[in-house]
């Protein structure tokens, strides 16, 4: 029961954190201009990728580790499903954004000059994931009440 409760936790905590920061990284990115406004990108970004990670580990083990409905259920459900390919979408749109952010990364430390003239279609797309976070959380809720379609 306590092991249910904190794997609970930890995936609606990672809920708060992941559609925090990804909406944070939106709004940075669209400001962004130049190599002295990126710390703010890069903080929302690594915290958004903790988010994605938490809710990775966490659901899986959730799904698979033989708590809450189980896997059975799981697999069953059409929601389940539409949940995942929704997560997988979030994941997909994430590539294009994530090696430019890890190359913005490695041209800062090293002081080479970066173009940002990308950051607000990566702010756009960052707007698209909070959007499908936002559907994840309903078809997420429509699970846990058994709701089926």
């Amino acid at each position: 029961m306590t092991l249910r409760w904190l794997m609970a936790s930890f995936h609606l905590l990672g809920l708060g954190l992941g559609l925090g920061a990804v909406f944070a990284r939106a709004r940075t990115l669209q400001r962004l201009h130049n190599p002295a406004q990126l710390a703010p990108v890069l903080l929302a970004d690594n915290l958004w990728g903790v988010a994605a990670l938490l809710w990775l580990v966490t659901g899986l083990w959730r799904v698979f580790g033989g708590l809450e409905k189980g896997t059975v259920y799981y697999l069953q459900q059409p929601l389940f499903h539409a949940k995942l390919g929704l997560f997988l979408l979030v994941l997909g749109l994430e590539l294009w954004p994530m090696v430019s952010l890890m190359r913005w990364r490695v041209a800062r430390r090293r002081g080479a000059t970066t173009d940002f003239g990308r950051a607000r279609l990566f702010a756009q797309i960052s707007y698209i994931q909070v959007a499908l976070v936002v559907v994840i959380i309903f078809l997420a809720t429509a699970l846990a009440r058994g709701v089926t379609i």
